[in-house]
């Protein structure tokens, strides 16, 4: 069984990731290097759920006042 952990960053970190893996993949590809574990990352991540919990505090907070 594949071992899965939970990884909680928020958006600009997202961001970044996506960027610093494709800048990567990019390099891979001009030096004619394979770049299918980079893709497999990247579609990881771009396919990756996200939570919205700050939304809900949010609301919860105006609906005590």
């Amino acid at each position: 069984m594949e071992e899965k952990r939970i990884f909680v960053i928020n958006r600009y970190d997202y961001n970044f990731l996506l960027n610093v893996l494709n800048e990567y993949r990019h390099q891979l590809i001009r030096q004619g290097k394979s770049t299918e574990l980079v893709n497999e990352m990247l579609l990881k991540l771009i396919n990756t759920p996200m939570q919205k919990k700050a939304l809900f505090r949010r609301e919860k907070a105006r609906h005590d006042r």
